[in-house]
């Protein structure tokens, strides 16, 4: 399989415009377009029943600690972990692309509901976790919602964008909201092929995306 997109170029930076967060012309950010980027496909294999779309950032600071800290900065030896972005399932068999602004268009208040829509299943991403106890923002993410690491990160951020081609027409999944984790445990054993695209995204002036 291979997947390219429109919106960026496999390792180069992602559009501002598919971005959660972007450079504020006061201070140190603001809210984006929060598009999601364009995705295209092929050479799935036969058998194939549905897609599944996930976007992941390996490269999120295992400690808050420093995160968004005047005067300090996040350490690029600071163990890092996984943080979702985009969970999409059980996208027809028949469909080879999404274009851009499909999942996402603007940052949603409290997120964008998961569930069915026409173009798949939507799991929800971390920010969910993230906004959790936050009076305006708190809610369940569903689908996308792009880039917006630390300001402060002395290290570029990842995110790639793979696509699973599967053998079921409907992942075995608990009732909405799902997870990346739900959805990547119901994959298991379901999977034909799989590729993926990466980007990268940096809000930090001092260090090139």
């Amino acid at each position: 399989m291979e997947v390219t997109s429109r919106s960026f170029t496999h390792n180069s930076p992602i559009p501002a415009r598919c971005a959660f967060c972007v450079p504020a012309s006061e201070g140190h950010v603001t809210l984006g377009d929060n598009r999601s980027p364009h995705l295209a496909w092929s050479g799935a294999p036969a058998g194939t029943r549905s897609f599944a779309v996930i976007c992941v950032d390996g490269d999120v600071p295992s400690r808050p600690d420093d995160v968004n800290q005047e005067g300090r900065t996040i350490p690029a030896d600071l163990p890092r972990v996984d943080f979702y972005h985009w969970v999409l399932v059980d996208i027809p068999a028949g469909t080879t692309e999404l274009a851009e602004g499909a999942d996402s268009e603007g940052v949603t208040a409290k997120g964008k509901p998961a569930g069915p829509t026409p173009n798949g299943r939507r799991g929800i991403n971390n920010y969910t976790d993230w906004f959790s106890g936050d009076a305006d923002m708190g809610g369940n993410y569903g689908g996308y919602d792009g880039p917006c690491p630390p300001w402060n990160d002395t290290i570029v951020h990842h995110y790639v964008f793979r696509v699973v081609a599967l053998d079921v027409d409907k992942l075995p999944l608990p009732a909405d909201p799902f997870t990346a984790a739900d959805a990547l445990k119901a994959m298991e054993g379901h999977v034909l092929a799989q590729a993926e695209i990466t980007g990268t995204y940096s809000l930090n002036p001092a260090v090139k995306a």
